[in-house]
């Protein structure tokens, strides 16, 4: 994958690249290949859910008649606007606005945290009422024998989502003190590009997990 002209400057790239156009395009394609391996990873969890959701279908209908689906639509806009503003600050680096380029990573940030923070809100209601997974679940008023399982999937499933967007807001605020230092412009912004791809995908994983657990049910 190629955007052009990606330089630095003359010789300004590791010493085992033919140029920084090259270090440019191997570093996202390593990029790529991670987010592959993460993919695969929840792919799993998928295939799992589908398998005990055909099992058990009157206990997942059951798990996410406990849910609300408004929080998970409005944490599906959050992302997707997150998702958008992050684009942006690639753009802006190709444009080098250096104030814009920290505004939309702000704004990236300020929407993780929103995100986390309806997470919390889920959480703690679920923990309060008991609808926890295997052991501790202890829901008094239950109308399927299992529905523990369902619950397992939905703290594994969102929790591990959740722990990537942890990541994702460390990694946007490390390429927002960057940016803050004037480091990205439109000769170099191979960071912005690869935090972009990781917090797509955690954009994308969600957008699969919404319906999944608060919808098909």
């Amino acid at each position: 994958m190629s955007t052009g002209n990606i330089v630095r400057g003359d010789g300004d790239y590791a010493h085992h690249y033919k140029d920084a156009e090259h270090e440019f395009n191997t570093s996202i394609f390593g990029v790529w290949c991670f987010l592959l391996t993460e993919i695969l990873m929840f792919g799993g969890l998928f295939v799992a859910f589908f398998i005990f959701h055909n099992l058990y279908p009157a206990t997942f209908a059951e798990g996410a008649s406990h849910l609300n689906w408004k929080f998970g639509a409005t944490n599906t806009a959050v992302l997707l606007l997150s998702s958008f503003t992050m684009v942006l600050s690639i753009y802006y680096a190709r444009k080098n606005n250096t104030k814009m380029i920290g505004i939309c990573l702000f704004i990236t940030l300020l929407c993780a945290c929103a995100f986390m923070g309806i997470k919390y809100i889920e959480y703690a209601h679920k923990i309060h009422e008991g609808l926890l997974p295997g052991d501790l679940f202890s829901y008094a008023n239950a109308q399927t024998g299992n529905l523990a399982l369902y619950f397992s999937f939905y703290f594994m499933m969102t929790g591990l989502h959740g722990s990537h967007v942890l990541v994702g807001m460390g990694l946007i605020i490390w390429v927002l003190v960057r940016s803050l230092k004037g480091d990205f412009n439109e000769h170099y912004y191979t960071p912005l590009e690869g935090v972009g791809l990781f917090w797509h995908l955690v954009d994308l994983i969600w957008i699969y997990l919404f319906p999944l657990l608060y919808l098909v049910g």
